[in-house]
């Protein structure tokens, strides 16, 4: 496109650590607000608000904060363009169209996973953090980029932060919805990474920066178009839930809580995606994402805990929560250690 190269924090070795610090700052209230809204521990939401009506309003909210962060720092020059009756318009490539329709479905399943009754923000945080722990050293692999000593013992750490959690009897029940919705993020997930693998792990500036701006052009359109087709068919709970998101929610009271929520929601995405799109390996970069995100957890379960009279996190997920800031140390300190270490360059 023939940006000229500048000096700034994308694509940088530092990078990755301050874009964690706002993805950490964004989750800690979007996991409470989401659990809390959804369980009717928020004042004013008895009886409770289910997961599908939250998604209207919030996905809307996303796709405005969106487009205000495009405005406001300027990177939509950096996406991709096509001719379309004399006009150009923003076309997101093939690649980063797809890897939008997967972070879609994340964002969707992301809200929805901490608002099924009966089941432990920690665990379900757990076991979905871990899933995508296991794929990040198969993308490594599938890309042939080499996972260096440090990154290894930090997934070992986080992996024995689930195992942790795990062995904690009667601490994990699942229910199939919650189940069907984690395997839909996990395999939007494996499909997100290697797409990231392939085109945009760089200390490129301008490829960085195309990648989330292409992908997001298409994931928060997409994820509004989608439940507006769900109210439409109104068919089930679920499509019900929906509807109602677009219909008697927005008399419930709970509207700005709902509006933040999206804001939130939108914050997670693009600054953990900045996390995921550090140019080192996947085994380096989404141990990082991955502990912070569970970390954010755990604090979101003490401040329900402190404050809404919600059930305190037990003794096994402090525990994998303690292994989980181990990691984030590890991997800090070996990142300082070894330098920046790039790997082989993507093929744009």
């Amino acid at each position: 496109m023939g940006l000229p190269p500048r000096p700034g924090i994308v694509g940088s070795t530092a990078g990755i650590w301050v874009f964690a610090g706002i993805y950490f700052a964004c989750y800690v209230p979007y996991t409470a607000l989401a659990k809390s809204l959804s369980s009717g521990l928020y004042p004013g939401a008895s009886p409770s608000v289910a997961g599908a009506t939250l998604l209207p309003l919030a996905n809307i909210t996303a796709l405005v904060v969106f487009v205000i962060f495009l405005s406001t720092t300027g990177w939509w020059r950096y996406a991709s363009r096509r001719e379309v009756f004399g006009v150009q318009v923003l076309w997101p490539r093939w690649r980063t169209g797809l890897s939008g329709v997967c972070t879609a479905a994340i964002l969707t399943t992301t809200t929805l996973a901490y608002t099924f009754d009966g089941v432990s923000i920690v665990f379900v945080m757990l076991l979905m953090r871990g899933g995508v722990l296991v794929i990040a050293p198969v993308v490594d692999a599938l890309a042939d980029r080499r996972a260096r000593g440090f990154s290894w013992v930090g997934l070992g750490l986080a992996l024995s932060a689930l195992l942790v959690a795990f062995s904690e009897k009667g601490g994990y029940s699942l229910t199939l919805a919650c189940g069907i919705n984690i395997g839909v993020y996990l395999s939007a997930y494996l499909v997100r990474l290697r797409l990231m693998t392939q085109v945009a792990k760089s200390t490129s500036q301008e490829t960085t920066k195309r990648y989330l701006v292409e992908e997001q052009l298409v994931a928060a359109p997409l994820g509004v178009a989608a439940l507006i087709a769900f109210a439409l068919i109104g068919r089930g709970d679920f499509m019900a839930q929906v509807r109602a998101g677009f219909t008697t929610h927005l008399s419930s009271g709970l509207v700005t809580e709902t509006v933040i929520l999206g804001a939130l929601a939108q914050g997670v995405i693009l600054f953990g995606s900045l996390v995921f799109l550090d140019h080192r390996e996947n085994t380096f970069s989404v141990p990082v994402n991955r502990s912070v995100s569970i970390l954010a957890g755990v604090i979101a379960s003490f401040a329900l805990a402190a404050f809404l009279d919600a059930r305190w996190p037990s003794l096994h997920q402090l525990a994998g929560a303690g292994l989980v800031v181990l990691t984030i140390l590890v991997l800090a300190l070996g990142s300082s250690r070894a330098g920046d270490a790039p790997r082989a360059r993507p093929n744009n």
